[in-house]
């Protein structure tokens, strides 16, 4: 008798489970998503995504976003999406967090949930080309992904495929000896994309950003950007835009000379983050890339770089991104 009251207690508790999660969990859900049609229907918005919090902060201190006077914000997936105008340009915000995973999930969560017709990815990255200098922004037309590797043992073959390869004994002190990390092989990305047959990759390393937003980005070349983060602590040169050069992205925080190296010298690549690459070209929206550079990657003589100059790279990066909404034509939203 008592079991079957304990039994019938159970299923008592179960309904009422069901009962609340239809009460409240499906009604909060409804309600999002009559929210985002109502954004939408005062789209098409440009997708504007940063990293971490000082871009984030550096980004707010201009003063240039305007939210929406109805619907702000979004929370969506535990991040905040800030629906709003900078100029006369609608845009979407969201801080993605650090690393391709983060990134490749909030982009395609906004392409997939609002009306949005083109992706501005913004942020601060490495230095790895001694020409440039901190606080300059890069503007990338082509992004590698160099963190997919063939790993294999000091007597292995990489696969003939690979980029390029890194022998971990070439930098052994002293020179000479093996090494038992071996060999490192560059693998390419397996692309996959909305213009080609589903579930059919190709080969890609290089990916390009939309040529005609890199061209409209080229008029910034000579903009005037921030050279000091405060009066006592000042960059020794003017920074600068610079357009049309290669980016690196992978799920590494580079601060060696030795790696830096390396990759300047194999792919020559100029600038180094851990989310670029990451900006899901496969939907085949417009894309750019804007970083401003916010330390040598590894080739400084003494700390790196960023606790000092990162907040100001973070600023350079975010007057170049409104500077570029400032000008790309009201042809975008069509």
């Amino acid at each position: 008798m008592a079991s079957e009251q304990i039994a019938k207690c159970l299923v008592m508790v179960v309904l009422i489970s069901l009962f609340v999660t239809s009460t409240f969990a499906i009604p909060k859900k409804g309600k999002l998503i009559h929210i985002i049609r109502e954004v939408n229907r005062k789209g098409p918005y440009i997708g504007l995504i940063t990293v971490f919090p000082p871009e984030e902060a550096a980004f707010f201190a201009t003063g240039a976003f305007k939210p929406h006077p109805k619907h702000p914000f979004l929370d969506l997936s535990g991040r905040r999406f800030r629906v709003g105008k900078i100029h006369d340009k609608r845009v979407i915000y969201v801080r993605c967090g650090i690393g391709t995973a983060n990134a490749v999930a909030a982009t395609q969560q906004m392409l997939d949930l609002f009306d949005i017709v083109g992706i501005v990815h913004f942020g601060i990255a490495g230095n790895a080309n001694n020409s440039l200098s901190i606080g300059d922004v890069s503007i990338p037309k082509q992004l590698a992904h160099t963190g997919i590797w063939d790993w294999v043992n000091p007597n292995g073959t990489l696969p003939s495929n690979d980029v390029a390869h890194l022998d971990f004994k070439t930098y052994n002190v002293p020179k000479g000896e093996d090494n038992l990390l071996g060999h490192i092989g560059y693998s390419n990305e397996q692309f996959f994309s909305n213009s080609q047959k589903p579930n059919v990759d190709r080969p890609l390393f290089w990916a390009k950003v939309t040529q005609q937003w890199l061209h409209l980005a080229s008029k910034l070349e000579g903009m005037k950007l921030e050279q000091c983060v405060n009066s006592s602590l000042c960059l020794d040169e003017e920074p600068k835009v610079v357009v049309g050069l290669r980016a690196s992205t992978a799920n590494i925080f580079v601060d060696n000379a030795a790696y830096r190296n390396f990759l300047f010298q194999t792919f020559k690549v100029s600038s180094v983050d851990m989310e670029s690459s990451a900006t899901s070209l496969s939907n085949g929206f417009p894309v750019i890339v804007i970083r401003g550079l916010s330390d040598l990657a590894g080739g400084q003589s003494g700390l790196n770089a960023i606790q000092m100059f990162g907040s100001l790279a973070a600023l350079n990066t975010a007057i170049v991104v409104i500077a570029f909404l400032e000008q790309l034509p009201r042809s975008a939203y069509s």
